[in-house]
């Protein structure tokens, strides 16, 4: 199977420009003829900064379950909600549509996001992992989709929001986030910077390296 690295060919990250590189460019960066951007055949540090990412969030992803998401104060008292007892508190109250939507949200989107990635780095980095190219192609699958639902991973802070304005508009109660919100919203951006981070083509350098054609695998360019 031939691919655009195996034909010397690289596309332009700035500007999606497929030009040709020498084997011998790979260590100079080369330019790329249209907008001057450097080239690279595989972006550099790519499993490195993703596995950083991935950690990061995997621990922040702790507190953002733990600690109070939503931190509630009325005439009657006070209470402090995590992710999950706001969850059943919808619930209870016959919000059932919208606790589904926080706990897809809020508890298996990132769940599954972070689990993919770490599917995806083992896979590429794993020696000896031999895969079909049809299980290639379902790895490239993953990798569309959890960059696509990655812009819907903040839904929980927008319900926090939505629920602190209708709140305080009844001047009954006052609403503000919890350290749980900073946590979680740093597990999202983290998990994006992880999925940008990754490079999709690592998938196929193993096919590379069975027709002997031996790429970098993300570490250097």
């Amino acid at each position: 199977m031939s691919t655009a690295a195996s034909l010397g060919l690289a596309s332009c990250h700035t500007c999606s420009l497929v030009s040709r590189v020498e084997s011998g460019e790979a260590l100079i960066d080369p330019i790329c003829p249209r907008c001057g951007s450097s080239v690279h055949i595989r972006k550099p540090g790519a499993i490195g900064q993703c596995w950083a990412f991935l950690i990061a969030a995997m621990i922040l992803y702790i507190p953002a379950n733990t600690l109070p998401m939503m931190l509630t104060s009325s005439l009657f008292g006070s209470s402090d909600d995590t992710i999950i007892s706001g969850v059943l508190f919808l619930w209870e109250d016959g919000s059932w549509y919208l606790a589904l939507i926080v706990f897809f949200a809020s508890i298996l989107v990132p769940i599954g996001k972070m689990l993919a990635l770490l599917v995806l780095l083992l896979s590429v980095q794993l020696p000896g992992v031999e895969l079909s190219p049809e299980r290639r192609r379902r790895l490239a699958r993953v990798y569309r989709i959890i960059d696509w639902i990655g812009r819907w991973s903040m839904l929980d802070i927008y319900v926090v929001a939505l629920l602190a304005t209708v709140i305080q508009l009844t001047a009954l109660a006052s609403v503000r986030a919890g350290p749980a919100a900073l946590a979680f919203g740093a597990v999202v951006v983290l998990t994006m910077f992880a999925t940008e981070s990754f490079d999709p083509r690592l998938i196929w350098d193993a096919t590379e390296e069975e027709h002997g054609h031996k790429i970098g695998r993300g570490e250097a360019a």
